[in-house]
């Protein structure tokens, strides 16, 4: 049986692990050889050039700057969106006021908030870009029209032509985009916490302020971990190169304001014909993201609450 039993596991391991490596790992790799050399990616035709482009690399301003707004994305992104998210679902399943028949319950009408808050996810990244970029047309949009109606003319600009606001304008939009998605998340997760767990901690006179960090926040603890890293993925990834690529000017302007690394590797790889740089600005990516799931993991490790 024990002979049999390993046979079994590889037979089932074989074909996906298989895949993985041609596609995820065996990329990856190539990726890296491919910084070595001069590749344009127009011709087949290519040479070594050792650590030349890790070297330019370091002197090139517009990486850095790209490297600054992929690390404020990563920063900011999963904080504000995993942080509303979790607000929003506890007021949808617990923050409710007590009710005849359940002590514990959501705000009225939860149901209806879960639709709304979802919606976004309904619509492609691409489709919200442009939908936003419209919005913030300083001219025709309606945000300024909005700001214009409410006696808030002042504030008006433009909001993805100005250096200043371009980068927060972006990031707006994808915390809007997303952070739908973990309301439904973390509703899903709240769901499987015992009731009783909450009425114990109101008859015991906690409020909803000390069950949330108390019973909420750490029994939820591996799912918002998680999140946090896939929301990390996604501000370092394509929903970021999405939203810069299709909202901005350039794209990545005014003034590379807005660029950031994935957008980078697009222009230097299809734009510029650099395809060797292009891999070399991937690899500095790669680690970027293997750092951040690295750092998360290790600061989140906590004991396992079972219940």
């Amino acid at each position: 049986m024990e002979h049999g039993k390993y046979r079994f596991i590889v037979g089932f391991l074989i074909v996906p692990l298989t895949i993985y490596a041609v596609f995820v790992i065996w990329p990856f790799a190539q990726s890296i050889y491919y910084s070595f050399t001069d590749w344009t990616g127009l011709s087949p035709d290519f040479k070594m050039v050792g650590f030349d482009n890790y070297i330019k690399l370091f002197s090139d301003e517009v990486f850095w700057k790209s490297l600054q707004h992929s690390l404020l994305f990563l920063l900011l992104l999963p904080l504000v969106t995993i942080s509303l998210a979790l607000f929003f679902a506890f007021m949808i399943n617990v923050g409710g006021r007590r009710r005849k028949n359940s002590a514990v319950s959501g705000v009225r009408g939860s149901s209806f908030y879960k639709i709304v808050y979802f919606f976004p996810q309904v619509l492609s990244i691409a489709i919200v870009a442009l939908l936003f970029r419209f919005a913030y047309n300083p001219r025709s949009g309606s945000l300024n029209a909005a700001l214009d109606a409410v006696g808030l003319s002042a504030l008006k600009t433009a909001w993805l032509g100005d250096p200043e606001t371009a980068l927060w304008a972006v990031m707006a939009v994808m915390v809007w985009s997303t952070v739908g998605f973990f309301v439904v998340l973390f509703s899903a997760a709240m769901t499987s916490i015992p009731r009783d767990y909450y009425e114990a901690a109101l008859l015991d006179g906690a409020d909803r302020i000390t069950t949330f960090f108390r019973i909420t926040l750490p029994l939820l603890w591996d799912t918002v971990q998680s999140g946090w890293i896939y929301m990390g993925i996604l501000a370092l990834g394509a929903e970021a190169f999405a939203v810069v690529q299709i909202m901005t000017t350039g794209p990545g302007g005014p003034a590379y304001s807005t660029t950031v690394l994935p957008l980078y590797v697009y222009l230097k790889a299809f734009r510029d014909g650099q395809a060797a740089y292009a891999t070399t600005i991937g690899v500095a990516l790669l680690v970027v993201t293997l750092a951040f799931a690295a750092v998360v993991l290790k600061l989140g490790r906590r004991e396992r609450l079972e219940y």
